[in-house]
């Protein structure tokens, strides 16, 4: 008997599609070794965008325009207002004074003037972020002379530019110079306004209470 001969199988390079399909698998094998360092380039790469954005954020915080400390709500702590006040007349000494109509219209009292200190404050930082800060131009340094430096000086004149210490003394037969805080005026009204403005303020504002004791208009005649 006899036994019938099996054709060999047909090696990948006798057969088109087992070849193509050895390619493909070779293909295959040379990504997925490929793929074995991503891992690392990711970290890297989430290391590299985190410094980014701390770098922007340095930067940003860099640009930030540094904001004018007051003097009427300065902190209550006396070393706090005390460097307040070093810096302040450090640079009033080297820079305001310098000019004669600012040492002109200083006076003496002025301390005694919380207005006053404010709008020196105030210009005092203008003047180091026109000169000195991240943004400072001669652009902003003329902005400061020709209206900033000018506009204070005018309103210290006319705030206390003809005061002394002398008017904060208290003499017999002198007017008080020493006044009390301010007092917000209308502040028994404030209820009424909340209301209207808070739910009704596209309708006419309400009238004002009549103050308790006082007459209405024309009662004097009845």
């Amino acid at each position: 008997m006899t036994v019938p001969v099996h054709p060999e199988p047909p090696s990948s390079g006798d057969d088109p599609v087992l070849a193509g399909l050895a390619r493909q698998i070779d293909e295959l094998r040379r990504r997925v070794d490929g793929l074995d360092p991503v891992p690392g380039r990711v970290d890297e790469l989430g290391r590299l965008v985190s410094q980014m954005a701390d770098t922007l954020a340095t930067l940003a915080a860099r640009r930030r325009p540094m904001p004018a400390p007051s003097w009427l709500v300065a902190p209550t702590g006396e070393a706090e207002v005390g460097a307040l006040l070093d810096e302040l007349t450090a640079w009033l000494a080297t820079v305001f004074l310098r000019y004669p109509d600012a040492a002109s219209v200083m006076p003496e009292c002025w301390l005694w003037h919380p207005d006053v200190v404010e709008e020196l404050l105030w210009l005092m930082h203008a003047w180091c972020a026109a000169y000195q800060g991240s943004d400072a131009s001669v652009s902003a340094a003329g902005d400061w002379h020709d209206r900033q430096r000018p506009g204070v000086i005018a309103r210290i004149r006319k705030a206390a530019g003809s005061c002394s210490i002398e008017c904060h003394q208290t003499r017999p037969n002198w007017p008080a110079e020493n006044r009390p805080p301010p007092v917000v005026p209308g502040l028994a009204h404030t209820a009424l306004i909340v209301g209207w403005w808070a739910t009704r303020r596209d309708q006419p504002a309400p009238e004002p209470a009549i103050p308790t004791g006082a007459r209405p208009f024309g009662g004097a005649l009845g």
